[in-house]
């Protein structure tokens, strides 16, 4: 350390410029122009330009995991038939509403096996057969709430459960 160097105290919040040096000792005067003395191994160089140089590397936060039985976003099982099998065609309505019941079952033993607190089910509003049909095995399931996913007292074409 030289005369001029600015330098701070180890363990303390005091910081000045050197004044003078004797032996192993360094006289510093601090900002308020008190003057302190402390052996040169209590002090360490204070230089501002000390970081300049160094290239910062910002690296992506870790997205926080959030298992399924706290997710906010329910499980979504949309019945419509195309979503369902690839040749809609092939099937007459009977086979389509009991594969579509096959579903839903399948999807709430999912949902209760997993531990899933909700689920939404979209049945389209059409002509309300495959409504009924929904309504009529959530009935009879228990351990459940459900009501219309409703936009202003309408008919949504959607059921919300939430599993206890």
């Amino acid at each position: 350390m030289k005369i001029g160097d600015k330098v701070s105290v180890v363990d303390e919040d005091l910081s000045g410029v050197v004044t003078s040096t004797r032996g192993n000792m360094v006289v510093f005067r601090d900002e308020y122009g008190f003057t302190h003395q402390y052996p040169w191994n209590k002090l360490v160089p204070k230089d501002d330009g000390i970081y300049e140089n160094i290239r910062i590397i910002r690296k992506a936060e870790p997205k926080k995991v959030v298992s399924k039985k706290h997710q906010k976003n329910p499980m979504v099982l949309d019945l419509h038939f195309h979503n369902l099998v690839r040749n809609p065609g092939d099937y007459d309505s009977f086979e389509r509403l009991f594969m579509q019941k096959e579903k839903l079952m399948d999807t709430l033993q999912f949902c209760r096996k997993n531990h899933l607190k909700r689920l939404e089910i979209v049945h389209g509003i059409g002509d309300g057969t495959l409504q009924r049909m929904v309504w009529d095995v959530l009935e009879s399931q228990a351990g459940i709430e459900y009501y219309n996913k409703e936009i202003l007292h309408h008919q949504s074409g959607a059921v919300m459960v939430e599993f206890h």
